[in-house]
């Protein structure tokens, strides 16, 4: 399924302190919506989970990351938390976890102004003159 010039890892490391695991690809499903927000769905054993778990337990909900997946090159993510997934007939020892990512963009200057008007507020009654 992969060439042999890439690895089957997904690979998260953290910015501070550089501390990063490794996820097999083939346990991964990538979801990401319009706003970048990113839904990393992974199954695997518990054991394997507990590491997951223990690497994110002391980031905050905006920690900053870089994944690299498959050998390809790292790409800047915020982390945004850790849901339970839905189980669908796993046995006893496996876990689905849902890691939430945020693709991290450096804005340029200029770009958080919003030049046109956005409210459409209409007041109830009508003015007379």
């Amino acid at each position: 399924m992969f060439n042999d010039e890439f690895n089957n890892t997904l690979v998260l490391k953290k910015s501070k302190t550089g501390e990063s695991i490794q996820l097999d690809q083939r346990r991964i499903q990538l979801r990401e919506n319009q706003n970048g927000l990113m839904a990393l769905s992974y199954v695997a054993p518990i054991f394997e989970m507990m590491d997951l778990e223990d690497f994110f337990d002391t980031m905050d909900s905006s920690g900053k990351l870089t994944m690299d997946i498959g050998g390809t090159g790292e790409v800047n993510v915020n982390f945004r938390g850790i849901i339970e997934g839905k189980a669908k007939n796993f046995s006893r020892n496996l876990d689905h976890k849902i890691l939430l990512l945020e693709e991290s963009h450096c804005y340029k200057p200029g770009e958080y102004i919003q030049v046109k008007r956005v409210s459409k507020f209409m007041p109830r009654g009508r003015f007379s003159k």
